[in-house]
């Protein structure tokens, strides 16, 4: 009796599951409409909203960064905010003041840190002061105006960018804050084909009305598919192979890693966590109620890239990251 009670909850799932994977390829068909190319930037967002994570994107400008999270925000059915970071932007003014008005007395206006999907444009731009307003925010889904403490949208998602390029008016992000993001993403030019494509669907020459976009899900169905995230299964062998993964980033000579000589800091507990939840969404993404180590190795350079903090001489030879996971994913068995 009881197996076949169990038989019938794991059908149950694997049909919810089956629904998700359609939902998905849904939003994704809907992003082709305004985004030519960039699946796995795409992919990566996807997985870092299940994740009920925050996401840092770095690229050089005019790649989309915008138009994407903006139209990932109107297909889930999301409120949009944006804030262009600038160097005398204030803290007020994102997440609100607290004001006095004669016969209504103090009162708090929200910032336009009070939505779903919030568009940290050119994060790095503002001095940190500014930048740390955002920490509260990100951990703790709530901000505070004066004395009272406000509860952020459910969903809440983060994406913010930064441009490689330039460094005149920026300020280094503060490494508490990077460590609140799930994942650093790299965005890369277009290729070729896609760049044909560009020119004729782009938001210079088109409005983003124009796009038609249909909402596929609601933050309500957002809210349960990051509950089902948690309900994949992931097996202790798993467990400790993403455990290795982050002792080899702090102990790199016990792994012998040739790149390790570059690392100031390996990653911190923050990243294991992250590497646990984000390979579940993975495997939902992907239709599976259980996560493979491959799923782990897919996700791995967007959770560690920027939790590895490399030492002098490796900032002086222009080590990646990225080389020294690629590493980390040859050497680290699998148990």
């Amino acid at each position: 009796m009881a197996s076949s009670v169990l038989l019938s909850k794991n059908k149950d799932f694997e049909y919810i599951l089956k629904s998700y994977r359609k939902q998905f390829a849904d939003i994704k068909s809907e992003m082709a409409k305004v985004i030519v190319g960039q699946e796995h930037i795409i992919d990566s967002l996807i997985e870092a909203l299940l994740c009920n994570g925050h996401v840092l994107v770095e690229g050089v400008p005019g790649i989309a960064k915008t138009l994407t999270v903006r139209a990932l925000s109107m297909i889930t059915g999301g409120q949009f905010s944006r804030i262009q970071f600038t160097p005398d932007l204030l803290p007020s003014d994102i997440i609100g003041i607290t004001t006095y008005e004669e016969g209504r007395g103090f009162y708090s206006v929200k910032g336009p840190i009070f939505a779903n999907f919030l568009l940290a444009d050119e994060i790095n731009r503002a001095p940190p002061k500014v930048q740390s307003a955002l920490l509260e925010a990100m951990q703790e889904k709530q901000v505070t105006i004066g004395k009272e403490s406000f509860p952020l949208p459910n969903p809440f998602f983060v994406m913010a960018t930064q441009n490689p390029i330039e460094s005149l008016g920026t300020y280094k992000l503060p490494e508490a804050q990077i460590d609140r993001f799930m994942f650093k993403i790299e965005m890369k030019y277009p290729s070729m084909e896609d760049e044909l494509k560009i020119l004729h669907t782009n938001s210079t020459l088109r409005r983003f009305e124009d796009f038609d976009l249909n909402p596929i899900m609601s933050p309500e169905a957002i809210l349960k598919a990051q509950s089902d995230v948690k309900k994949i299964y992931l097996d202790k062998k798993v467990e400790k192979y993403i455990v290795s993964l982050v002792d080899a980033s702090r102990n790199p000579e016990k792994y012998k890693l040739a790149s390790g000589k570059y690392i100031e800091y390996g990653t911190s507990p923050r990243s294991s966590i992250a590497l646990f939840i984000a390979s579940k969404a993975h495997a939902l993404v992907k239709g599976r109620a259980y996560v493979t180590p491959m799923d782990v190795k897919d996700v791995a350079h967007n959770v560690l890239r920027h939790r590895i903090i490399l030492n002098y001489e490796g900032q002086a030879e222009d080590v990646s990251t990225d080389d020294i996971i690629d590493e980390l994913l040859k050497k680290v068995p699998i148990q």
